[in-house]
């Protein structure tokens, strides 16, 4: 046996585990700030008037960390929203 390949394995085996991982989270978290943005647009009433509906944003921002006894500040939403947006906006451009 070959203790260095096999402990060198075990190194190579756990960084790929940690790539995986650190890929899957960055998915899920991309896939749901893009739902939470989506979810927002609607409950604003749309694209056009999702530019101006903070107070709902501020309202879901106090009840979420309420409820949750975790902060999800109004900045979050703001950024899940315009995220939306943007890859929405990017979609668009590319069917066109």
């Amino acid at each position: 046996m070959n203790y260095y390949n096999e402990i060198k394995q075990e190194l190579i085996n756990n960084e790929i585990y940690k790539k995986v991982k650190d890929y899957s989270k960055n998915k899920s978290d991309l896939t749901t700030y893009y739902n939470v943005g989506k979810l927002l647009v609607d409950a604003q009433g749309g694209e056009k008037r999702a530019k101006y509906g903070n107070n709902l944003i501020k309202e879901y921002s106090l009840k979420l960390t309420k409820e949750l006894n975790k902060k999800f500040a109004v900045t979050l939403l703001k950024n899940s929203r315009q995220f939306y947006l943007l890859i929405k906006k990017v979609r668009h451009c590319r069917t066109n």
